[in-house]
């Protein structure tokens, strides 16, 4: 029998099995953040133990409140950046060059094909875009990655979405996770890896499949998987020039992390792509979703379009694409968050800051702020948030606030109305 892309990340990279089933597995890139990561760090000082394995396999960022809004989590970010300092961690983006970190660290090139990485964050799955394990974990998994380069698993079968036929117009990756976190629910993949695969996966650029991955834990997935292409290929370009001879001599290595067409799979999902339409949550689950059309007209206090999700030049590109020659509604607040230093300014050579400040939105630094409600977009007790982030559930803006979690065209479509809308009738 064959076996899944997963399976053969496990099997290279398994250091010991204590237990049957079992597997704990050498890592590849340990990611940190000044939110989970100064607790773990705090915990092996304590313990005598302030080490880390490798300090060019730790990545660390300032990311969620950045800059400090008090002095608790000034004294977050200090914790982190004394740290790194202390260890000679190269790769930390602090205040300045920072950047959300799942969109940072694979725009760097941390991120491979057969790479095992943790990071306490839950949405860490975003990287098995690059045909990665990628998973979050907790801060006694986290302490032991920094310690010792290795985390224990239990082996995750593997649920495998293809995705096939033609995306409609106003239709994008964030519409298609969507549909499928609704129709497999929260739970429908705990304690799995979802691979996703099919025609429409394989024409995605790389943010996209990010975008794919990223939600996987939404339907309780512990990662989430794209097989490694030669789109991959294109993106790593610049970081792994040198370590083959073409892209194509590239492409051959990669073909290692695909899936072997006998693999054995707990369950196969296949998604007519062509069916779909623009969708959006409801209630405060992420399978809690209907489409657009369905929620039209429901009043929005503030549009925010970021984050891990849909923070990406990609994402950006399209909300502009709908805002352009537009104004936003006098009621409603737009806030624009580019994920990156790098997509902020690629966005602004393209224009595309210009029709976000002419459309009336607050153009912030990269941050993960508002979409957990720390900072940079808090919601007020009764207020509504159309927003690109991943999460709606009760509070999770702010207290008393209700989020509806929709593609970047969507929200400006509804920043345009002040109330949900059909991005399709701001389309040329």
């Amino acid at each position: 029998m064959g076996k899944t892309i997963a399976q053969k990340i496990f099997d290279s990279h398994l250091r010991d099995e204590p237990f049957p089933g079992t597997k704990v597995l050498d890592l590849d890139q340990v990611f940190c953040h000044e939110i989970t990561t100064p607790i773990a760090i705090d915990d092996l000082v304590r313990l005598g133990k302030d080490r880390v394995f490798d300090a060019t396999k730790v990545k660390a960022v300032i990311d969620h409140v950045t800059p400090a809004k008090d002095s608790k989590t000034a004294q977050q970010g200090k914790i982190l950046r004394d740290w790194a300092r202390r260890h000679d961690i190269q790769d930390f983006f602090d205040v300045g060059r920072n950047g959300v970190c799942h969109a940072i660290f694979p725009e760097k090139g941390f991120v491979r094909p057969g790479y095992t990485i943790i990071m306490g964050d839950s949405h860490t799955c975003t990287h098995g875009a690059f045909g990665a394990f990628a998973a979050g974990v907790g801060t006694t998994d986290l302490e032991v990655g920094i310690l010792k380069g290795v985390c224990a698993f239990r082996e995750p079968n593997t649920l495998r979405i293809n995705v096939d036929g033609k995306l409609p117009k106003g239709v994008y990756a964030k519409d298609v996770i969507l549909h499928i976190i609704g129709q497999i629910s929260v739970n429908g993949a705990t304690d799995m890896v979802i691979e996703f695969g099919g025609s429409v996966v394989e024409g995605f650029s790389m943010e996209s499949r990010m975008t794919l991955c990223n939600m996987a834990v939404e339907a309780g997935a512990t990662s989430g998987i794209c097989a490694p292409d030669m789109v991959t290929v294109e993106y790593l370009w610049d970081f792994i020039k040198d370590e083959y001879s073409s892209k194509d001599a590239a492409l051959k290595a990669f073909s290692a992390w695909q899936p072997d067409a006998d693999a054995d799979y707990s369950k196969v999902i296949d998604v007519d792509a062509s069916q779909l339409e623009p969708l959006c949550t409801y209630g405060y689950k992420p399978d809690c979703v209907k489409p657009v059309r369905e929620m039209e007209g429901e009043r929005v206090d503030q549009v925010y379009i970021g984050s891990c999700t849909n923070g990406r030049i990609e994402d950006l590109r399209e909300a502009a694409k709908v805002l352009r020659g537009h104004t936003i509604a006098d009621h409603v607040r737009g806030i624009l968050s580019p994920a990156t230093p790098d997509i902020f300014k690629q966005a602004n050579r393209e224009g595309l800051i210009d029709i976000f400040l002419e459309a009336g939105y607050c153009v912030t630094n990269p941050t993960c702020g508002a979409c957990l409600g720390m900072s940079n977009g808090v919601l007020a007790d009764g207020e509504i948030c159309a927003s690109t982030t991943n999460r709606n559930f009760n509070g999770r803006m702010g207290k008393g606030g209700v989020v509806h979690l929709m593609s970047p065209a969507s929200a400006a479509a509804a920043s345009i109305k002040g109330a949900i809308a059909d991005p399709r009738q701001y389309m040329q």
